[in-house]
């Protein structure tokens, strides 16, 4: 029974998805548009120094872009780019290359 009220609650949408889930469909898109042309989406641009982000942990990739937007980790190339993000880009993006 609390099985068939949760079930309900959840289709009628009387319980919330957590405001913070990340989309990887807006991750795909913010990867296609801003990262993809440097890292690839599976693999970096042809003859590109830049490290392939498909596959790495969502919690890296999370903290790294954080740390690139705050500048407490260094480059300015990454440092420009990632201090245009928000938190909900940056969770999109990381759990979008983290499935890819």
């Amino acid at each position: 029974m609390k099985l068939l009220a949760l079930s309900c609650a959840l289709l009628f949408g009387l319980i919330a998805a957590p405001a913070h889930a990340a989309s990887l469909y807006a991750g795909k898109a913010k990867a296609a548009a801003v990262c993809s042309q440097c890292h690839g989406i599976r693999t970096p641009s042809a003859g590109a120094p830049f490290p392939s982000l498909a596959g790495r942990d969502a919690g890296y990739l999370k903290l790294a872009l954080e740390q690139y937007r705050d500048k407490t980790r260094v480059s300015e190339m990454m440092n420009n780019i990632a201090g245009s993000l928000s938190d909900k880009d940056i969770a999109n993006l990381a759990a979008y290359y983290s499935k890819q």
